[in-house]
């Protein structure tokens, strides 16, 4: 997206457009709300985004029939950056387009690493530690894994991984699992916990954690 075709109206998207955050890691670490999807649009331009869930529902009313859909998108990079939302409209079209840009305003940064004992590359292929996520009654636990045993967990969250940059992942859910919505958001905030959890800088890593993308790797080892 150019700077032509978005007139920032928030504090964050002119600080963006005037240059003073110039990747979205910094947009995330300045710790004001996204509330422009534009400004994941104008950091990110090679992110993807697809749906993951879509319900349908009618109702009666005077006129007739009225549909409405609910959607769950999830958007990504591929590369350490991942957003789930949801959106609803009487169309499709609309509902999807409200569920990818609330992805975007939902956008966190993922830390990643060899946490595998069995590995040990000290490679961003996997996850740094064991995290948990959880959304209604469903628990999602996500462990590091070694590299080649691919992203072992169910299908909603497989992608949800894939989106992230996660090469490898054991995986396990409790809960009614089959509310692929809490599943989804469930798997989601698992891979928030990554960023949330605190590192002691006085231990001694065996491998480097990354965060975010691990394309200018000096820069983004913590």
């Amino acid at each position: 997206m150019s700077e032509n075709n978005w007139t920032p109206r928030t504090r964050l998207g002119k600080l963006v457009s005037e240059g003073k955050l110039k990747t979205i890691s910094d947009v995330i670490r300045s710790r004001l709300p996204i509330q422009e999807y534009e400004i994941v649009d104008y950091l990110l331009p090679e992110i993807k985004d697809e749906v993951l869930n879509i319900e349908r529902a009618q109702r009666m009313t005077d006129s007739g029939r009225r549909m409405s859909y609910s959607i769950t998108a999830v958007v990504g990079n591929g590369d350490g950056y991942i957003g789930v939302g949801r959106g609803r409209a009487k169309e499709a079209a609309p509902a999807i387009r409200k569920a990818v840009n609330s992805a975007k305003m939902n956008i966190v940064e993922v830390r990643r690493g060899c946490g595998s004992w069995e590995c040990g590359c000290g490679r961003a292929h996997t996850l740094p530690f064991q995290v948990t996520g959880s959304s209604g009654s469903v628990r999602v636990t996500i462990k590091p894994a070694p590299r080649g045993v691919g992203r072992a967990v169910g299908d909603i969250a497989k992608i949800i991984l894939e989106m992230a940059g996660i090469e490898d992942a054991w995986g396990f859910a409790k809960g009614h699992t089959k509310t692929t919505v809490n599943y989804a958001l469930a798997t989601f905030d698992a891979l928030v916990q990554t960023s949330r959890i605190k590192v002691n800088p006085a231990i001694v890593l065996s491998t480097p954690i990354y965060s975010g993308s691990v394309l200018n790797v000096s820069s983004n080892k913590n």
